[in-house]
């Protein structure tokens, strides 16, 4: 066998490994839940990077989800994600969690 032919064959056996899907163990995951009550008090400021952080912060949230106005959402439940929603002034109308 040629090396060009060698090669050929090396990359074909190896592409079904590089394309195996890798799992986390679902205790894992969403160890932290989302509380949306402490970040009311952010309900009607400007939509700003810092104030994302701050939100994940107050709500202990892992995922934050900003909504725009007009905006269709899935609808799946996640105890660990924080959704903000927020108007065409870009401010805050909605926090929740899920």
């Amino acid at each position: 066998m040629n090396r060009a032919m060698i090669a050929g064959l090396t990359v074909v056996l190896l592409l079904p490994a590089a394309c195996a899907t890798t799992t986390v163990a679902p205790s894992a995951l969403g160890e932290r839940t989302c509380d949306a009550a402490p970040t009311q008090q952010l309900v009607g400021q400007t939509v700003t990077q810092a104030l994302g952080v701050e939100a994940m912060r107050l709500s202990g949230a892992e995922i934050l989800r900003w909504i725009p106005p007009n905006s269709a959402v899935t609808m799946d439940y996640r105890q660990n994600r924080l959704n903000v929603s927020y108007d065409e002034n870009a401010l805050v109308t909605d926090i929740n969690c899920g």
